[in-house]
């Protein structure tokens, strides 16, 4: 293979990625979980989840330690009157996540929520934003953007939650700036190889 043809090659390849990239649309929210306004705990905790606005997916990956009683449930409320404070209403699936360790004090919880199913979020959270799960997506969503949805884990010594954090979108990830760079860079050497053939 002839070196204009490896970087025809690399720069289609790289430009195959940053289009995937760039169709993925994921948003990532993180949050530390703390004790909240319900409770004095000292357990600690964090939430990653992944909105993808194609598949309709939250992916969710939490990981937890130290409560001070066994957990009984764990989900995303939403939406607080304002950002980063206050108390919402259950959003997902209730009790609790599916599969959400239960009855431990540490642990940790990796699982995809279908947002285009009914059964991924609290009936009532369904009934009251438009009755579809398509309305409670773009609820749920909303929320998250604005800063105005948590996620808590509830335990039997403090039902209203025992550890909480505020959902907040996070920068997009670097790795896909890198592919935008790189993606360009294989194209000018493409131009450039271009160029010297012509000449």
């Amino acid at each position: 293979m002839t070196k204009s043809r490896s970087v025809q090659t690399l720069a289609f390849g790289l430009a195959f990625l940053v289009a995937a990239a760039a169709r993925a649309e994921v948003t990532d929210f993180k949050a530390d979980l703390t004790g909240g306004s319900e409770s004095p705990s000292t357990a600690t905790g964090k939430a990653d989840v992944l909105y993808d606005s194609v598949a309709h997916t939250l992916h969710v990956d939490v990981t937890f330690t130290g409560l001070m009683a066994p957990d009984v449930a764990s989900h995303i409320h939403a939406a607080t009157a304002l950002p980063g404070v206050g108390t919402a209403g259950v959003a997902t699936t209730v009790p609790s996540f599916s599969g959400f360790p239960s009855g431990v004090t540490s642990g940790s919880y990796d699982h995809i929520l279908d947002l285009t199913s009914l059964t991924s979020f609290n009936p009532s959270y369904v009934t009251a934003h438009g009755g579809t799960a398509a309305s409670a997506e773009a609820a749920l969503v909303a929320a998250m953007l604005d800063g105005k949805s948590y996620l808590n884990i509830h335990t039997t010594e403090f039902p209203g939650g025992e550890i909480e954090g505020f959902l907040k979108a996070v920068p997009e990830d670097s790795a896909t700036g890198l592919l935008v760079t790189l993606g360009a860079v294989a194209m000018l050497g493409l131009a450039r190889a271009r160029r010297r053939r012509s000449s």
